[in-house]
């Protein structure tokens, strides 16, 4: 009996201890630094090998697995890349696939200019995470998210100009950070799932992309391409990303020494992971090691952590050589291990985290729940851009005679390689059905032949003609993509002109009624269509509510507010070479030197806003110091609708080269007809500092700065002056 009540003592003393921790990295009063160096004195040399992969899990001392996700606009555990992985069926390897919950691409996500929106979007996906890898039912995905894309889309012919917010550096900043904070959540010690960010550095060609080199000096490193990421972690938190395929001034960025010196300099204590396949890119296609052992070695003593290819029996190799030791990989899988204490992998009693219940009690998939659905079709009436709207032809009254809706684009969604399975999709003809009265004619015309789209347009009273882009993501043949102006990754377009233009001709032949609707995931040199049709409207692909959110717009129930993320050139001939990575010699709205088709932050609204009384805190601005710029916006219009009042600033007196004007605020704001709001924007002086390469630090240059408030890059309402001392 004693011998007993012994054995029952000792089992619950265990059981409290198990409670509490067995090992001292389970202890959560020990910091951050402390519980990983005890991780990492437990771990075998082979546990450490195997942590070089994506996999956190260390199954021996109770870490449990957990990978990485994509999800740039919804998590992807399915679609065209097959993200969900692959299962047997018949003794055949099919697709496994689940359905999430899917947003317009990245790029309209940017159009947005809604920080609150993106922050919401990359919330409802971390929960998503959270379901899915907790759910028993199962047990999918991983809690590292690949996105954003903090990239910057300096020319529009970069293939992968979808996955990006846009191409201006404080945009695609504050874009950044909202995401990044959505995916992580609020809780201050543990994080929702961790952001990992893509793909550093200055990763904008396509062709060629495994070897090539973007060339720039320290001056573009810190103040453009390097800026998003910068930002990410230092104001987002983020503590992971993504290192690029290409180099930078001739050193590929899986070995540069920078990835060393911001982990110092920006206090990044997470991961980094090289692309995909990029160990063995570096020896046949950068051709910098003969061997992968070489490669594989250098590679962790950059400070990589994790490899998207096969690597270990170089690592080994590399070990027993002499090429790399262990103290090499703890170094660079101790930010591997920091991830998985943030998410709580290294605590001992995992039920009491704040996310641990999501996906364990839940009773209805978040992808199922109607506010979320909702939610969806608001944000892809938000990312829609009015480009063009003669004649108040939009929006269209609900109960018109007939409507024509024509084109390619009119009756498909269409996914992206990052993209999951949504769990329905409504195409733009389907949204057009869903919003009219039952008395209204659609006639439905979906092909390229001129004479059927002719006779349906002049049948109509209004014609819709739905043109753009196919992603190529369902097709299997990688780098494909057939016509010219198209692109997607490893393939850079090739033109500019949309060669469904001639369709737009026809129909407006034929209608002088058109609504155009360009269903792209990247500008279009559209100069035909904006000098002679009506209506046009901009969205992007991949939304499960693309048609409700745009029939919500074309009918009135949302005013359009969003704006381009990207200057539309008239011409491919305004563009410098593609491989020309100086952005100062003409590339974007900064430094541009054509007049654009649509500038940089355009978009117009079915009701018109005016600006007055600008106010400054202060005259003056020195540094570490603030200021408070506040200007008035009127509703004159009689329609409800939201402007986005953006910031500009510009250095007419400076005497080093900077840019003609630099975004460096901006507010999307709901403004009811008639009525007033004051737009608030803090500029801190920070943000007017410029980067010197010859004193490698951030100068504040004393003069004159030009504040500009206005409607685009180009609309300026208001400005003043002030004085940095």
């Amino acid at each position: 009996m004693k011998k007993t009540l012994a054995v029952i003592i000792c089992i619950l003393f265990a059981n409290t201890l198990s409670a509490q921790y067995i090992y001292p990295f389970h202890n959560t009063s020990l910091s951050e630094e402390k519980r990983l160096d005890n991780l990492l004195s437990l771990m075998t040399i082979d546990e450490k090998v195997n942590a070089l992969s994506t996999n956190l899990g260390v199954p021996r001392l109770g870490i449990r697995s957990t990978g990485h996700s994509e999800g740039l606009h919804g998590m992807a555990l399915g679609g065209p890349g097959n993200w969900g992985g692959f299962k047997m069926v018949n003794y055949q390897r099919v697709p496994d696939t689940y359905p999430t919950t899917t947003f317009p691409q990245a790029y309209g996500l940017g159009e947005t200019w809604d920080t609150e929106l993106i922050k919401k979007v990359a919330d409802i996906e971390a929960t998503e995470i959270r379901f899915y890898t907790q759910n028993d039912k199962y047990t999918k995905g991983g809690l590292v998210m690949r996105a954003p894309n903090a990239d910057l889309a300096r020319d529009p012919r970069w293939g992968r100009t979808e996955e990006s917010f846009g191409e201006d550096p404080f945009l695609v900043s504050e874009m950044t950070v909202a995401f990044v904070k959505g995916l992580q959540g609020d809780n201050p010690r543990y994080w929702k799932s961790a952001s990992l960010m893509k793909h550093f550095l200055a990763n904008s060609n396509e062709d060629g992309r495994d070897s090539t080199s973007s060339n720039f000096d320290n001056q573009l490193f810190h103040e453009y391409y390097a800026y998003p990421f910068h930002k990410g972690i230092e104001k987002g938190g983020s503590q992971a990303f993504m290192a690029a395929y290409n180099g930078w001034n001739g050193t590929a960025m899986t070995i540069h020494p920078v990835l060393e010196k911001i982990r110092k300099e920006w206090n990044m204590k997470g991961i980094i992971c090289t692309d995909g396949g990029a160990l063995d890119l570096l020896i046949k296609a950068h051709k910098t090691f003969p061997t992968h052992t070489e490669g594989s070695a250098a590679i962790i003593k950059a400070g990589v952590g994790q490899f998207l290819d096969n690597y270990r029996p170089y690592v080994y190799e590399a070990l027993e050589k002499g090429l790399l030791t262990e103290a090499d990989i703890d170094n660079a899988i101790r930010g591997n291990f920091y991830i998985a204490l943030k998410l709580g992998l290294l605590d001992a009693d995992q039920t009491k985290l704040p996310y641990a219940n999501i996906g364990v009690r839940d009773t209805i998939a978040p992808w199922r729940n109607k506010d979320i659905q909702d939610f969806v079709r608001l944000v892809t009436a938000k990312s829609t851009v009015l480009l063009k709207n003669d004649r108040n032809l939009l929006p269209l009254s609900k109960n018109i005679g007939s409507i024509a809706v024509i084109g390619p684009r009119a009756d498909e969604v269409l996914l992206d390689w990052y993209s999951g399975t949504p769990p329905y999709t409504v195409s733009i003809l389907e949204g057009i059905k869903n919003a009219v009265g039952k008395d209204v004619e659609v006639i439905y015309e979906p092909s390229n032949e001129v004479d059927k789209a002719y006779l349906a347009a002049q049948k109509a009273d209004v014609a819709i003609v739905c043109v753009g882009n196919h992603v190529y993501g369902t097709d299997p043949k990688w780098k494909y993509s057939p016509v010219p102006s198209d692109g997607r990754e490893a393939v850079d377009r090739k033109a500019l002109s949309l060669e469904q233009e001639d369709l737009v001709k026809i129909v407006h032949k034929a209608n002088a009624n058109t609504v155009m609707v360009l269903v792209s995931s990247f500008p279009f040199a559209i100069n035909w269509s904006q000098e002679n049709v009506p209506a046009i409207l901009h969205i992007t692909n991949n939304s499960q509510e693309l048609g409700n959110g745009l029939a919500d717009v074309i009918f009135g129930d949302y005013n359009p507010a969003g704006r381009t993320n990207q200057t539309w050139v008239k011409s491919i001939a305004d563009l410098p070479p593609m491989m020309d990575y100086d952005i100062r010699n003409g590339r974007t709205y900064m430094y541009a030197k054509e007049e654009p088709l649509y500038p940089f932050g355009y978009g117009l609204s079915y009701t018109d806003f005016s600006y007055s009384d600008i106010s400054l805190s202060s005259s003056t601005l020195s540094k570490g110091k603030d200021i408070r710029i506040s200007v008035d916006i009127t509703n004159t219009g009689g329609i409800n609708g939201e402007e986005v009042a953006q910031l500009y600033v510009s250095y007419p007196k400076s005497g080093v080269i900077r840019p003609v004007k630099q975004l460096k605020g901006f507010q999307r704001k709901m403004i009811r007809s008639e009525d007033s709001e004051t737009f608030d924007f803090v500029l801190n002086a920070d943000e007017l500092t410029y980067w010197s390469n010859s004193r490698d630090e951030y100068v504040l240059e004393p003069g004159i700065v030009n504040l500009m408030i206005g409607s685009s890059s180009e609309d300026i309402r208001q400005t003043k002056m002030i004085e940095v001392k």
